[in-house]
């Protein structure tokens, strides 16, 4: 079975790309900037998903003064 294997795979013709009317590539059309139809939302230049980092970022610290300034100013205790 694997007698002659080095001679079976260089002399195939597994490497070697077959027509395929199925995948093959337009011919005539040109690929074109994206319609106005819709326009992109951005804030401040940023998509949507920096502005859900930020914000997440900006939660996070808010959270961490609070219980910062609640420990300096004794109303919260670990123990």
């Amino acid at each position: 079975m694997f007698d002659n294997l080095r001679e079976s795979a260089s002399s195939s013709s597994f490497y070697e790309e077959e027509s395929n009317e199925l995948y093959r590539e337009p011919e005539s059309q040109s690929i074109s900037a994206p319609s106005a139809k819709r326009k992109e939302a951005r804030i401040l230049g940023m998509t949507g998903q920096q502005r859900f980092l930020l914000s997440l970022m900006l939660f996070m610290a808010v959270c961490v003064f609070g219980a910062l300034a609640m420990f300096i100013m004794g109303k919260m205790s670990l123990f």
